[in-house]
């Protein structure tokens, strides 16, 4: 893992999105070793009306995040450039899920702490869309 990806962050293309769910596999994959895009810290959304459009939303890794600032026990933290959740920290208060403006943070019931894309540190495993629409550029 080099020290400029910490000076990265994820962009979403929706146009390039054909809605195939692979980025919330190969998510849910790495950091829970199991198949369920529900587990995952990116996902897909459909809007409508026609055409559908697929957006996939994942945290922006904000400069001054509202997540952060609302977290009341301190377990949101930037660390290298990449805003991090901490579990042991997290009560499960999910006031950082209201204060993002993206809602780029999602929550699955067998997990007692808010989902939040955290770059695999440094090597992002969405990256592997067959359309190209998650790309990892410089801040």
């Amino acid at each position: 893992m080099s020290q400029e990806n910490f000076q990265m962050t994820l962009k979403v293309i929706p146009e390039k999105c054909a809605g195939c769910h692979i980025c919330e596999l190969v998510c849910s994959l790495y950091h829970f070793k199991v198949n369920n895009p529900k587990k995952s810290r990116i996902r897909v959304q459909t809007l409508f009306p026609e055409p559908g459009i697929n957006k996939p939303v994942v945290c922006r890794q904000c400069k001054e995040p509202a997540c952060m600032e609302a977290c009341p026990e301190g377990a949101i933290t930037i660390e290298q450039g990449t805003v991090k959740l901490n579990p042991q920290k997290c009560t499960g208060c999910r006031k950082c899920l209201e204060a993002c403006p993206f809602e780029a943070l999602f929550t699955h019931s067998d997990i007692p702490y808010p989902l939040k894309c955290d770059l695999c540190n440094g090597d992002p495993q969405c990256l592997i869309c067959p359309k190209g629409a998650i790309v990892f550029v410089p801040r």
